[in-house]
This record gives structure tokens, sequence and C-alpha cells, in this order.
């Protein structure tokens, strides 16, 4: 990426993809938080982009949402 706007923009797509997957399965973020060993705080956080996540955070999301990890980062992003 070639700047830091180029990260934030991800982060923020990133967020907004990952929260379009979670209100379709009709999931608080206290309810995914049960589902995966993530905090609804760190949840909502992550939805707004602004939380940079490890891959371990990205399988959790996964599994919480029931999804193969490759759908969350299912959006248009040119860097």
């Amino acid at each position: 990426m070639q700047n830091e706007k180029d990260k934030v923009d991800f982060l923020i797509q990133f967020g907004s993809n990952f929260g379009k997957i979670r209100k379709m399965k009709n999931l608080s973020f206290r309810a995914l938080s049960q589902k995966c060993d993530l905090d609804y705080a760190d949840l909502n956080k992550i939805e707004k982009g602004k939380r940079n996540i490890t891959l371990t955070t990205i399988a959790e999301l996964a599994r919480g949402l029931n999804v193969h990890p490759k759908e969350l980062f299912d959006f248009d992003f040119t860097p």
C-alpha cells in the first residue's frame, strides 16, 4: 500500500464488508462475540475500521460468522 490513507481505506472497507456479513447473518456484536473468542467492543471497532487485526482474529471472525475467511475480503480495493 502506498500511504497511510490507503491503509485506513482498506481497514474501513474491510470493516464495512464484515458489517454487511454480520447484519446478513442477523447477529448483534454481543451474539457474535459469544460465537467467537472476541470482545463485542472489539468487533465494533473492527467494523468501524478502527482496529488493525491479525490473521488469527480473521479466523475467529470467520468462525463466528460461519463463513470462509476469504469472504471477509470480498470487496473492491485498489491499492
